[in-house]
């Protein structure tokens, strides 16, 4: 990974700057407070965003409510853009997010961002979720956080190196497999208590197989009872159908019996109701022979209701010109009386314009009054007229309708003489049918006298069968009692079975149990006497090899740095071991110069020892040092000239205020204060 190019907007002291990195070695110049590491916090966020705790107050400009990175790259030849933003709402959070791959820009979310710069720069996937760990001790790790790890207690500082070199997973397979096995051992537990009944429960199926024996003889016994009770049943069964039979033979005369009573009682009704029929035909035709039908009374009486019905016609007619006539005349007056009152409000002709005399007005008054008088005259005589023919047409609809009643009582008639042969007839039918009726009532009589004979022979056959009856329901009981007997000792003998059978799946489950807990007591000692003692060894023999090349390293960095007389090593705890002719020197007591070398020293050492493990990750050709020679002295800073070249990076940027370090670089970037704005001088 290259840096190109850095773009801040409202960021911290920043209101807009570019800045531009070439390659090989930058100083970040400028005066204590100039700006110079809020250039590498913007590529830190860039690179990965807030980190877990860092708020985005501490970066967003102060009074203003959005900011901006843009961080150009380029990793193996591809030029990538990145772009976050930060936004004031409540809080300063992280807005939007964009990466550029070689010209093709997408929108990605914060997370989805940091993950794909992660796949990038080709980080183990398990630095995924240890925040920017892996960057901090490759490329850039502020020098008072290195000063930190060293004074740190040796556990938290071992834990920490195991993160760096991504090892970690053997203390957490150890504490995993501590977890593990307790789990098992509680396994064992639950399984030992769920096979502590094992015995008493093959115990317990012992004895049902026993009663299951016992049951399956006493089956046996039931059954041969309930055949004999069951041929029994069946022979008193035979016997009674027997019976059974002949009673069905005395019912059947008796359905006979009483059927052809009801044929009898039938033939009596109908009989009577004959002769009733008979009185009545009799009756009818005398009635019909006391009053013969005349033809020609009928005709004379449709000819006077035809000419009855002209004449009202005819009325009709009148009746309506009268009415024609008074309305006529009532109109002329109503006319009349409309002419009247106009001339006697005229005073002069309208079509000759001259002055009408009164007495032209009374002679036309008078000619008109006279015309009035006519038509009424004529209207009363029309209204006397309507009257007598009012009158008239309600004679005739009077007239009309007495004819027409003759007329209907002469239809009757006919009707009843033509229905007079019908009735003869039916008359002499209904005498034929009442003598067949009286022979058959004879033959119902003696069929009844033959049907109570053969009742009386079966008399005694009813005692028999009820006799046989109570003797069939009897039996009936006693197989039916053996049936339930067998019923319930069958029930018992499936129930046993079915207890036995879970018994056996009880015994078969614990079984399995037992083998589960026999092969779990294995894995739990294989874990705890060789996996757990494997394991250690091979993290304690990864930390020997690592802290063997850490500390060769360590050593080789801090003699660049310190003269011969000191010398340095790590122990078991990666502590740094200062030793001054075999005595050992307390961190505490050393200069402040010779701290910031272990430190400095250390942070290398890191880098390289890291970069040998990881030898895919993109970082390897930078470093970011911050400080580095903070309270060194003069013949410390000399040697800073042969550290740097020692490095041989692609690029290396570092930030100091220290003016010796300019001429150690190929380029340097100075950065000034002004007005609480920081600016990149020319």
């Amino acid at each position: 990974m290259i840096i190109k190019k850095l773009t801040l907007e409202n960021i911290r002291s920043y209101k807009y700057q570019e800045i531009e990195f070439p390659g090989g070695a930058t100083l970040l110049a400028g005066d204590i407070g100039a700006g110079k590491t809020t250039v590498l916090l913007a590529i830190e966020f860039a690179l990965f965003g807030l980190q877990p705790g860092q708020k985005g107050a501490s970066l967003l400009r102060n009074g203003t409510k959005e900011g901006r990175v843009v961080l150009d790259l380029e990793i193996e030849g591809r030029k990538i853009n990145l772009e976050r933003s930060l936004k004031k709402s409540k809080t300063v959070a992280q807005d939007s997010a964009y990466i550029d791959i070689d010209g093709e820009k997408k929108e990605l979310s914060v997370t989805e961002l940091k993950h794909k710069v992660l796949s990038l720069l080709d980080y183990p996937k398990e630095f995924e979720k240890k925040t920017n760990l892996l960057y901090k001790f490759t490329v850039y790790t502020p020098q008072e956080e290195m000063k930190q790890i060293i004074l740190e207690n040796a556990e938290s500082r071992l834990n920490t190196l195991r993160h760096i070199f991504g090892i970690d997973k053997y203390k957490r397979i150890k504490e995993n497999t501590s977890i593990f096995t307790l789990s098992l051992r509680e396994e064992i537990r639950n399984k030992q208590g769920q096979i502590s009944d094992l015995d008493s429960i093959m115990q317990k199926k012992l004895e049902k197989q026993s009663a299951l024996q016992s049951l399956l003889q006493e089956r046996i016994k039931f059954e041969s009872t309930h055949n004999l009770l069951s041929e029994s049943r069946k022979k008193i069964e035979s016997e009674l159908v027997e019976l059974k039979s002949s009673i069905d033979q005395k019912r059947n005369l008796e359905q006979e019996m009483d059927k052809t009573t009801m044929l009898l009682s039938g033939k009596r009704e109908s009989i009577l109701n004959l002769d009733k029929e008979k009185q009545q035909l009799i009756s009818q035709i005398s009635e019909i022979e006391r009053n013969p039908f005349d033809p020609n009374r009928l005709e004379t009486l449709s000819q006077a209701k035809k000419q009855l019905e002209e004449e009202l016609e005819l009325h009709h007619n009148n009746y309506t010109e009268i009415l024609t006539v008074i309305k006529s005349l009532s109109s002329k007056v109503e006319e009349n009386d409309i002419f009247l009152k106009n001339i006697y409000n005229l005073t002069s002709c309208p079509t000759c314009l001259q002055n009408i005399q009164e007495t032209y007005k009374a002679n036309i008054k008078n000619k008109f009054e006279s015309e009035i008088s006519q038509h009424k005259n004529k209207i009363q005589e029309s209204e006397i007229k309507k009257q007598e023919l009012i009158h008239k047409v309600e004679n005739i609809k009077k007239q009309t309708q007495v004819v027409h009643d003759q007329i209907s009582e002469f239809n009757i008639s006919k009707l009843r003489n033509e229905q007079l042969q019908e009735k003869k007839q039916r008359l002499n039918a209904i005498e034929k049918q009442g003598q067949t009726f009286l022979n058959d009532e004879k033959i119902l009589r003696d069929q009844i006298e033959t049907l109570r004979r053969s009742l009386g022979d079966f008399a005694k056959l009813q005692i028999q069968f009820d006799n046989k009856e109570k003797e069939f329901n009897l039996a009936r009981e006693q197989e039916k009692n053996a049936e339930v007997k067998l019923a319930e000792i069958t029930k018992e003998i499936q129930l046993t079975q079915q207890q036995i059978k879970e018994l056996e799946e009880q015994v078969n489950l614990k079984q399995q149990i037992k083998e589960r807990l026999h092969h779990i007591e294995e894995l739990e000692q294989w874990i705890s006497d060789k996996f757990l003692s494997n394991i250690s060894y091979i993290e304690r023999n990864i930390l020997i090899t690592l802290r063997e090349e850490f500390s060769k390293l360590l050593n080789e960095w801090f003699n660049i740095l310190v003269p011969d007389v000191f010398t340095i090593r790590l122990d078991e705890d990666f502590s740094p071991i200062v030793e001054q002719q075999d005595y050992e020197l307390d961190y505490n007591f050393l200069s402040g110069g010779e701290r910031t070398a272990i430190a400095l020293a250390y942070r290398l050492a890191l880098n390289q020892t890291i970069n040998s493990l990881l030898s895919k990750i993109k970082t390897r050709e930078i470093v970011i040092l911050d400080e580095p020679t903070d309270g060194f002295s003069d013949q410390q800073l000399d040697k800073m000239r042969d550290v740097l070249a020692q490095l041989n990076l692609k690029q290396l940027i570092i930030v100091s205020h220290e003016q010796k370090i300019e001429s150690f670089v190929e380029h340097i970037i100075k950065f000034k204060k002004e007005q609480g704005q920081t600016i990149v001088e020319d």
